[in-house]
């Protein structure tokens, strides 16, 4: 029986964690270029590794948007047509943009398709129905929007409609925030932002008690998690459920999507979610850095227990990269690349493309020349004993000391 179930669109914000994400079972990544997108401070992509990322990607079967959805002046208009022309060469899947002038430059120097940006803040049917005549495809519907709405605009616009199902939230509706502007002269519609909302800052409302005063991050948003609402983007036909953090990390990118993966592919199969299953999923998720998880709009309207009110992201369950696989040797041993240090002792975990996570020891571990070691250095190769369901690209994660 085939079921419906919706694209897994994962973040890339380097070349790297694009064949991570798509290698971890993403069925598309978005990223951007070294213009015209919002996350300059991001590494982004150079032409010559677009072509490489869209050649890995659809070998893979993947899609790959780019971002061309910065608030865009006419001297950045005048750019926009050759890099345009550039990306339908290379025969990426869409753009993702929020601006007409944007919209009608893409529609005038390429057959790509357009996807609305979240910076649209498109919320509703009717808005939906005019972006369609402008030449949109397909709607990022704003955060503020609920399954049971984007299922709505869908229907009765017409339309494909993705959606956030996991990562951090913006306290604003997405393209009307000038915070980082006034704080640090940094635009965060053209790509500067500079994440001021998570600041501290001072109120002095009488009703607030001493130590309130001392820690007001009361603009700090909680981070998204929607594994537990999937059954209610399937039933809505959610077209493609997107997590955010192009400037996250590899090991982000990779439990990120394969969690979600999983998930999907086992509805597809069983047609449901175990209970089992289901907590093995969240528990996953808990080991990337994040702040506190909540589901904001996606069912109920975001109340006060969606604010973050604290200065740093959890780290109760935190895991970091320590490695990533190079080489496989059946039977014998793997290659290891090393991120980060372990030491003999430490507990390691293998995260494969799919299947169970492999847990162990690391007691035996040297160099190439077969020299034990005791504890590793980055940027080093070191081999570790063979497991089965290990493959080149894998990663080797560690959950950090309390």
């Amino acid at each position: 029986m085939s079921r419906f179930t919706p694209e897994l669109l994962a973040p890339a914000g380097s070349l790297d964690k694009l064949k991570v994400a798509i290698s971890y079972g993403a069925n598309a990544v978005y990223l951007g270029g070294l213009k015209f997108g919002l996350r300059s401070a991001a590494e982004n992509f150079t032409e010559e590794e677009l072509i490489e990322g869209v050649e890995f990607a659809h070998s893979k079967d993947a899609k790959v948007y780019v971002v061309l959805n910065g608030f865009l002046h006419d001297k950045d208009l005048d750019e926009l047509p050759k890099f345009v022309k550039f990306l339908d060469s290379i025969k990426i899947d869409a753009v993702i943009v929020s601006d007409l002038g944007v919209i009608k430059t893409v529609l005038s120097n390429s057959s790509i398709p357009v996807h609305l940006s979240t910076q649209a803040s498109c919320l509703n049917t009717s808005a939906a129905k005019l972006w369609k005549k402008m030449g949109v495809e397909r709607i990022v519907v704003g955060r503020e929007t609920s399954i049971a709405e984007a299922g709505k605009i869908k229907k009765e616009a017409g339309i494909e409609v993705e959606m956030f199902v996991h990562g951090s939230m913006c306290m604003a509706y997405s393209g009307n925030c000038t915070i980082s502007n006034f704080t640090q002269g940094r635009d965060s519609n053209r790509g500067g932002c500079a994440h001021s909302c998570r600041f501290e800052y001072s109120i002095d409302f009488d009703h607030l008690d001493t130590t309130e005063k001392k820690s007001a991050f009361f603009m700090s948003s909680t981070d998204l998690n929607g594994i537990k609402v999937l059954p209610e983007y399937i039933d809505a036909e959610i077209d493609s459920i997107k997590v955010e953090g192009r400037m996250k990390s590899h090991l982000y990118a990779g439990t990120i999507s394969k969690t979600y993966s999983e998930a999907l592919n086992y509805y597809k199969e069983h047609g449901d979610f175990l209970s089992d299953s289901l907590k093995n999923w969240d528990n996953e998720l808990k080991k990337v850095t994040h702040r506190t998880y909540a589901q904001a709009n996606l069912i109920d309207i975001a109340g006060v227990e969606t604010i973050f009110n604290e200065r740093e992201v959890s780290s109760e369950h935190d895991y970091v990269l320590v490695g990533r696989v190079i080489d496989v040797n059946p039977g014998d041993s793997i290659i290891i690349e090393v991120r980060n240090a372990w030491n003999s002792g430490d507990e390691l975990e293998i995260l494969p493309f799919s299947g169970e996570t492999i847990i162990f020891n690391s007691t035996e571990f040297s160099t190439l020349m077969n020299e034990k070691l005791t504890r590793t250095k980055p940027t080093s190769l070191v081999k570790i004993p063979f497991f089965d369901n290990v493959e080149i690209n894998n990663i080797l994660r560690k959950r950090v000391a309390q």
